[in-house]
């Protein structure tokens, strides 16, 4: 139960400091952060649960994370289905906190809520086979990333600026395609304030991070398996 509160606040965390760092703070024209604010917010907020929570339940934050540590070896898989319903309801959470922060603001619109989508709803108009092409990769490359960093050989006491560093970067490479999910919590969440096409659009932002993901552990696990 400990585990599953870590993991209900830092997704929490996670959605309130990055989308909430896009919905709130960056459309002020020229004061605005813009989307190295944004990458920057969702990369910060991962540093700081990692080393907050990572302790305590590893801090996934994401059912893509913990399947690929489950496919990698690294996690038990009668935790699976606890964690991922812990990630998203914290998820969901967050966005509630959100909307009611923003919606404090007087003639407030709801308008994409900073969800994830690809066709008319893309940042920059990019297709259903780009942004699958684009979140699975990058997802692919995450959990390396994770894998890598928390390896009994890798250094002691970086993983959370690796991970954190790495999600920043994918922000900044995926923001202008699909908003950037890579997580599916995070999708669910902000999907479910935006409603209409954005839930017609989730099922993407499932199946994309989970194949990436789970590549990603077979392949860890084949490269560099943990030794005794």
């Amino acid at each position: 139960m400990k585990k599953l509160i870590a993991e209900f606040i830092g997704t929490s965390w996670l959605v309130l400091g990055g989308c909430g760092s896009a919905v709130l703070a960056a459309g002020y024209p020229e004061l605005g952060i813009g989307f190295a604010g944004v990458s920057l917010a969702f990369g910060l907020t991962v540093v700081t649960m990692a080393y907050a929570i990572g302790h305590i339940s590893g801090c996934h934050l994401n059912p893509a994370v913990s399947i690929g540590l489950w496919m990698g070896g690294r996690f038990d898989k009668k935790e699976l289905l606890p964690y991922i319903g812990a990630q998203v309801a914290g998820a969901v959470a967050g966005a509630g906190i959100l909307y009611l922060i923003a919606s404090g603001r007087a003639g407030f619109e709801l308008g994409g809520f900073a969800a994830n989508g690809y066709g008319e709803h893309s940042p920059g108009g990019y297709g259903m086979l780009a942004a699958l092409i684009t979140e699975a990769v990058l997802t692919f490359m995450f959990l390396i990333i994770i894998l890598g960093s928390t390896h009994a050989k890798a250094p002691n006491g970086f993983a959370g600026l690796a991970i954190g560093l790495g999600l920043t970067l994918i922000h900044l490479v995926s923001i202008p395609v699909t908003n950037t999910s890579v997580n599916p919590a995070r999708s669910t969440s902000q999907a479910l304030f935006a409603g209409d096409w954005a839930l017609g659009q989730l099922w993407l932002f499932w199946v994309a991070p989970i194949i990436g993901a789970a590549l990603a552990g077979l392949v860890y696990k084949y490269i560099s398996a943990e030794r005794d």
